[in-house]
């Protein structure tokens, strides 16, 4: 069989253009580009992800803890393995519509993420942080949330450099299960 292989790209009828593996093929991600889970409006009740996710089960919602005010959740499209977000239950959009204890609730809950991140699967850094309105990057801009993403060194190699893909070596709901397991009191 690997006597067969070569360096150059070999024609395979009905697979698109020959481009000797430049392209990854990640249909899962159509769901995220035609905008599945979206809502259609800003308000709480016109299908937000964000205020649906805390009427389910934990492991059906991938949600990881739950506080008085907020909450964290694995985020469907992760850049990166355990990437997690905290969010508040109430239906906000801006960081200045928070009152102080879900404030101060959000910040405990960033400062456990990260322990559990440290202890599940050993993260070098993070990325923290929230995109503020639809300009600002924000897939719902309707609810807030802070994203949290754990780093290695190293973890920037070929796939994401080159082939801009991320490889996530675990199943959501595994990742959902492991970070519960390590979510501090």
């Amino acid at each position: 069989m690997l006597a067969r292989m070569t360096s150059e790209p070999e024609q395979q009828i009905g697979v698109g253009t020959q481009d000797a593996f430049q392209r990854l093929w990640t249909p899962h991600r159509m769901a995220y580009i035609q905008g599945e889970n979206k809502p259609s409006g800003p308000g709480a009740d016109d299908g937000c992800p964000f205020c649906t996710i805390p009427e389910k089960s934990d492991e059906d919602g991938l949600v990881i803890a739950r506080g008085e005010r907020v909450y964290a959740v694995l985020n469907l499209y992760p850049y990166n393995g355990g990437h997690l977000m905290v969010v508040p239950f109430r239906h906000v959009a801006d960081y200045t519509e928070l009152d102080e204890a879900e404030t101060a609730e959000l910040a405990e809950f960033t400062k456990r993420a990260m322990t559990a991140l440290r202890t599940a699967s050993g993260a070098h850094g993070f990325n923290i942080g929230m995109n503020q309105g639809t300009v600002a990057g924000a897939g719902i801009a309707a609810h807030l949330h802070q994203h949290v993403v754990p780093r290695w060194g190293g973890d920037t190699n070929f796939m994401p450099v080159i082939g801009h893909t991320k490889v996530l070596p675990q199943l959501l709901a595994d990742t959902r299960a492991m970070l519960a397991d390590a979510w501090p009191a």
